[in-house]
């Protein structure tokens, strides 16, 4: 598989080679659904708790007589039927949203995500990407220069200049080949890929 490759004006050069495993994988919809979802979903915290008809603050004293009245039975105001009661089901901070996600699958999951950003023209190569300071406004027309606005940026070792630099910017990511997740893959419109993070990614996922 022939992946893009720019140099430091954006001007296309000669293609490299990548692997088919990786980067030539029909697309499956349902695979990235899951593996997105999955992600989103091992990323919750449980932290909402509700009150159940004990945990509430409640006289035990019955609201009204059981006969009588006219009006429905009622035994503790502490009823979810009630405005104040518990709830039937609570949830319990201790709630795990988790999904497993076998490893084959989340390896194919990346292929498919990456073999679409190839099919869409969303990924490019680069032989580089390093500044000299961390300087933001360095960094911003380093973009401008690659002509790129909204990008997820994987280098095989994120320097410290590189990460000051980005850590600011809301429209771009700076990774390394194993940080990368499906959801920041679908995220940014461009796929920047140096030549070292190319073979990196290959020996993780291919």
């Amino acid at each position: 598989m022939e992946l893009k490759v720019i140099n430091a004006n954006g001007e296309a050069q000669a293609a490299v080679a990548g692997s088919d495993t990786l980067f030539a994988r029909d697309f499956n919809e349902a695979l990235v659904h899951q593996v997105v979802t999955a992600y989103f979903a091992n990323a919750r915290s449980g932290n909402r708790a509700q009150k159940d008809r004990e945990d509430v603050k409640h006289t035990t004293k019955k609201p009204w007589r059981q006969k009588g009245t006219g009006r429905a039975r009622a035994g503790m105001t502490s009823s979810p039927l009630w405005r104040g009661g518990g709830r039937t089901f609570p949830n319990s901070p201790d709630e795990n949203f988790s999904q497993k996600v076998n490893r084959k699958m989340y390896r194919a999951g990346i292929a498919t995500i990456l073999s679409q950003l190839v099919r869409e023209d969303r990924l490019v190569v680069v032989d580089s990407f390093a500044l000299e300071a961390p300087k933001t406004k360095a960094f911003v027309q380093k973009l401008e220069s690659l002509k790129l606005d909204s990008a997820l940026i994987v280098t095989k070792e994120l320097d410290e200049n590189l990460y000051l630099a980005s850590r600011n910017l809301p429209h771009v990511l700076v990774l390394e080949p194993s940080q990368v997740d499906p959801v920041s893959l679908v995220r940014f419109k461009k796929l920047v890929l140096t030549r070292d993070a190319l073979q990196a990614l290959e020996e993780i996922y291919a």
